[in-house]
């Protein structure tokens, strides 16, 4: 007589099948938690920067200087550094020394504009109390600063260079 034994499928998997397994369903979670959690933090900066549009205004001022410091160096007013919390104190922030008006500010500038802001010229700046949102040219355009070339890129350029020099000296 023939007896069929029923073996478990888990069972007839091999070890090293079963943590592939384990270790794709944990990445699988994990990629579906960074999606929501990044969806959320998305939303929350789409608040913030509608908020702070809600606010500013147009000034003129003359960028006097630019730097990116640390805000306990950087001259804030006191209140301002004990609003912000302990982890950015420490952190580097674009930071512009602008005369608007009679006085002489410290503005924190927006980190997308800070390469496009001149020194030494007058502009025009939408901002929100002590931070720089915007900059335009008062009188023309601003000068747009070259990008910066990566390793490979630069690579690249001089070998195409050498390459035209050798096809034009034969």
């Amino acid at each position: 007589m023939l007896t069929i034994v029923l073996l478990n499928p888990v069972v007839l998997m091999a070890t090293w099948s079963i943590v592939l397994l384990v270790i794709l369903g944990v990445l699988i979670v994990g990629l579906i938690a960074l999606i929501i959690f990044g969806n959320k933090l998305q939303k929350k900066q789409e608040a913030a920067e509608a908020n702070i549009m809600n606010g500013a205004q147009t000034v003129s001022m003359l960028i006097i200087d630019k730097k990116r410091m640390k805000m306990t160096e950087a001259g804030f007013p006191d209140i301002v550094l004990e609003q912000t919390p302990w982890y950015l104190k420490r952190s580097k922030v674009p930071v512009v020394k602008a005369k608007v008006g009679p006085q002489v500010h410290t503005l924190m500038c927006d980190a997308k504009i800070f390469d496009n802001v001149p020194v030494k010229k007058e502009v025009k700046a939408v901002i929100n109390g002590m931070y720089i949102i915007k900059v335009m040219g008062l009188r023309g355009p601003l000068d747009v600063p070259q990008e910066k070339q990566g390793f490979f890129k630069r690579l690249a350029k001089k070998a195409q260079k050498e390459v035209d020099t050798n096809k034009k000296k034969k």
